[in-house]
């Protein structure tokens, strides 16, 4: 493939997918990445700021999708149901990445430095949907609450998602995680 193809950045991130799972994260350069993908250093630092954001590169696209779905839902929507819409969205994003999620999410576990990076956007995702529900008329505490919930439940779905024996859908396991959260805080 030459350096000219226009899916250099597609190319990257599979390329430094496919050496983090052979090598580890940290023995991975961006030389590596680069040259497995068939591209220059250069043309890597043109898509990525570092090799730490090619396994984030789409995480703005989430945070968008899950807002904007929060956002749009009906006005008679309670809080959480407005998050459920937001996660129902957003599983619709990895329909066909399972494998990669599984991949991914299998490096983010075996190093610290990227497992704080995956907190951090998750901490910008839920400051972002407590903003919108604030926008939809959501008082505090409950709009930062909910939003800290919607995104343990984002969370916890996830990584039941990409385990190795689960085959339904991501939808499916979001419904499920967030129906465990409301037993859980129905008792109260």
């Amino acid at each position: 493939m030459g350096r000219w193809e226009p899916n250099a950045r597609e190319r990257l991130a599979k390329a430094a997918l496919e050496l983090y799972g052979e090598r580890g994260y940290e023995q991975t350069t961006v030389a590596e990445i680069a040259q497995r993908a068939g591209l220059t250093e250069r043309t890597f630092f043109r898509h990525y700021a570092d090799k730490r954001e090619v396994l984030f590169g789409g995480s703005t696209a989430v945070e968008e999708l899950f807002v904007n779905a929060v956002a749009g839902a009906p006005g008679s929507a309670a809080p959480i149901d407005a998050i459920a819409a937001g996660l129902e969205a957003v599983a619709g994003l990895f329909d066909d990445r399972r494998d990669h999620s599984r991949r991914r999410q299998a490096v983010i576990v075996a190093n610290a430095e990227l497992r704080e990076r995956e907190l951090i956007k998750l901490a910008s995702i839920a400051a972002a949907l407590a903003d919108a529900l604030r926008g939809r008329g959501v008082a505090e505490p409950a709009a930062s609450l909910t939003a800290e919930a919607g995104v343990a439940v984002f969370k916890v779905g996830f990584e039941r998602w990409v385990e190795a024996a689960e085959e339904r859908a991501m939808s499916q396991v979001m419904r499920e995680a967030l129906a465990e959260l409301k037993a859980v805080t129905a008792g109260g």
